[in-house]
């Protein structure tokens, strides 16, 4: 089910405590935020990274 936040007058949106419990995101987890269209996209960095490949490339 979707949920719905609130976009605040400083661009910021909270991410409700049952979403971040049910994704295991904790304090300080990057996120990548990937346009789709008219929306985007919120994923942890490390999966993101592995739809792009690895970045620091040796």
């Amino acid at each position: 089910m979707p949920v719905i936040v609130t976009l605040s007058s400083n661009y910021k949106i909270t991410i409700p405590k049952s979403v971040r419990e049910e994704l295991h995101w904790q304090k300080g987890q990057q996120l990548a935020l990937i346009p789709k269209g008219k929306g985007l996209l919120l994923m942890p960095v490390p999966i993101f990274q592995q739809y792009i490949g690895n970045c620091g490339g040796s």
